[in-house]
């Protein structure tokens, strides 16, 4: 039989997972998946995938791929064949077939992640699970002069887990903002990779600022100390989703 590489495009519900990385105990996204593959092709197959989501995370725009030896398939049907082994909280949106040295986490070139916030005087129940309620509407020209300063190229020591395996915590920022939809109110953040907890270490911070009606120099400076410790608790990771993976 010929192989093919497959590249799927993943959604999942992040609440009842212990993240994306299988686990010797506890229910993992990749091992979920692996487990549907298997069954499907009868044997063991292993995935790449684009990012290492946390407990708590979500994701709309997860990318995986894998090899498979099931030629009788066609690519546009993989993802509809996936989903009848997966369960409800994990399904595939698309598949397309890749060259022999895609990789999913390496072929990478941009990674954009949300995270929602919910400004309300009181909570609603059913956003619970996907949003970081807050009881009043924060100022979002405040809130968009901090994310300016976290654009370019920077070292995010400040803004990362202590136990952080990266060598290099210098990552590259495309774009941060925040803006308005519907009900809600998001931070939208594009870069070439991030750090271990590094969104939520950010919109933690950002939130206690604002809070403070700190001014924007205050953000730089905690950039800048290069110490977890300068900046603020990390927001919940229930509000926080992996929104799209870009390669060339």
């Amino acid at each position: 039989m010929g192989q093919r590489n497959i590249k799927v495009v993943l959604a999942y519900d992040g609440t009842d997972f212990v993240g994306w990385q299988r686990q010797p105990n506890g229910r993992s996204v990749q091992g979920v998946v692996e487990d549907a593959l298997a069954r499907m092709h009868k044997h063991p197959v292993h995935v790449h995938a684009a990012g290492r989501t946390d407990s708590g995370v979500h994701a709309v725009g997860q990318c995986i791929n894998f090899i498979t030896d099931i030629d009788s398939l066609p690519v546009e049907k993989f993802a509809l064949a996936l989903n009848s082994f997966l369960p409800r909280d994990v399904k595939a949106l698309q598949a397309e077939e890749v060259p022999p040295d895609f990789h999913a986490r390496y072929s990478a070139v941009r990674r954009e992640y949300r995270y929602y916030v919910f400004p309300s005087p009181s909570p609603y129940p059913h956003l619970r699970r996907y949003s970081l309620w807050v009881n009043r509407l924060p100022d979002v020209r405040l809130l968009n002069a901090y994310a300016s300063c976290i654009v370019g190229e920077h070292d995010f020591s400040s803004f990362c887990s202590p136990s952080d395996p990266s060598p290099s915590k210098v990552r590259l920022i495309h774009t941060a903002s925040w803006f308005p939809e519907g009900s809600q109110l998001v931070f939208r953040i594009v870069g070439n990779a991030f750090l271990w907890r590094m969104v939520r270490a950010l919109v933690g911070t950002m939130l206690d600022l604002e809070k403070q009606k700190a001014d924007p120099e205050m953000m730089r400076k905690i950039l800048e100390a290069r110490d977890r410790s300068a900046a603020s608790d990390s927001a919940p990771a229930w509000g926080l989703f992996l929104h799209e993976v870009q390669y060339e």
